[in-house]
């Protein structure tokens, strides 16, 4: 079920308080799990991006741009995803042909448009496939820096620049999937998705390279949205960096509607949407990744904002440096 990320996760208040003691039970769970799975090891690389928080961080745009980075490389990867929000267990290949958000998650039915993506409850069980049924050398994992059942050889965590680790507690009394000291001493990168705002730089350790970069539209779309009046809905984990992205490329915004992270919009929610921007005279404009959700017949009547994340010069060449590294390590083990 979707839900919002709840507004006490931002600080500690009566409410965190009372939920903290299930957060022992939260980390019970997760340290019996890793403890009583064994990793299995592919013989390809395994690259995994992924976060210790739970919502939106910005892994996706991510994802594309590490793929886009190897395919410069003149590597060919595939993604491996849960696909959250889908029904499909798989393993399964998305087809945008014939799959729907409701059948992979909106996420893997994005990153299809331009990537191989498969879809598979079962990790293992997904690498195997993408190995038997494609040309690929490498896989870059969406999500799963907690997930034991696969070796990763490369583990990248994503940072919210705005919300960053939020109140630091483990869920539920706060959006920790694991404790931040546990979780950095199993990743080889990070990288933050805007400018940290929280000053969290400086609880990561030295010897784990950071990158910032920043989610933007094309320069195409921006100037195709300076002064248009749109109404914005967005469920996402961030609702607010959306808005935000629509207000500095000069969008005129007349409205907005925040829905919890993967809701299934229908008929009735997209309807009131259209009154609502109709009476404001004004466009409907949502994210990409929301767009995947819309009812088809929706679709040619909303606008979409795609994003993709931008790298300086000197860190994109840092990164494709850490890939091919990774590359080497593996293939000489």
């Amino acid at each position: 079920m979707p839900l919002k990320t709840p507004k006490f996760w931002s600080g500690l208040n009566w409410q965190s308080i009372l939920l903290f003691p299930l957060s022992f039970i939260w980390r019970f769970g997760h340290y019996l799990r890793q403890k009583n799975t064994q990793p299995k090891k592919i013989n390809i690389p395994i690259i995994c991006v992924g976060n210790l928080t739970v919502g939106g961080s910005g892994k996706t745009p991510v994802v594309i741009t590490l793929c886009r980075f190897l395919s410069g490389i003149g590597k060919s990867p595939s993604v491996l995803t849960r696909g959250f929000g889908g029904n499909k267990k798989g393993p399964v290949f998305v087809d945008r042909t014939l799959h729907q958000s409701s059948d992979v998650g909106d996420e893997p039915l994005m990153m299809a448009h331009s990537i191989e993506v498969c879809v598979s409850r079962e990790r293992p069980l997904g690498a195997y496939h993408i190995i038997a049924n494609k040309q690929a050398d490498c896989i870059v994992m969406d999500d799963g820096l907690q997930n034991p059942t696969l070796e990763k050889d490369l583990k990248l965590a994503v940072f919210d620049g705005k919300f960053g680790i939020g109140n630091g507690l483990l869920l539920p009394a706060g959006p920790m999937r694991e404790k931040l000291e546990d979780g950095l001493r199993n990743v080889d990168m990070v990288i933050f998705n805007g400018e940290d705002e929280t000053n969290l730089t400086r609880k990561i350790p030295s010897n784990i390279p950071i990158f910032t970069g920043e989610l933007l539209p094309d320069d195409e779309i921006i100037e195709n949205m300076k002064n248009r009046r749109v109404f914005g809905f967005a469920g996402i984990g961030n609702p607010s960096r959306f808005f935000k992205t629509l207000n500095n490329i000069g969008a005129n915004i007349v409205g907005e509607a925040h829905f919890a992270d993967h809701h299934p919009y229908t008929n009735a929610d997209m309807t009131q949407l259209y009154e609502e921007a109709n009476q404001a005279g004004s466009e409907l404009v949502t994210t990409q990744k929301d767009w995947m959700r819309l009812p088809t017949e929706w679709r040619d009547r909303v606008l979409t904002i795609p994003v993709r994340i931008h790298f300086s010069a000197t860190d994109s060449i840092k990164i494709v440096s850490y890939l091919e590294t990774t590359f080497k390590n593996v293939f000489s083990s």
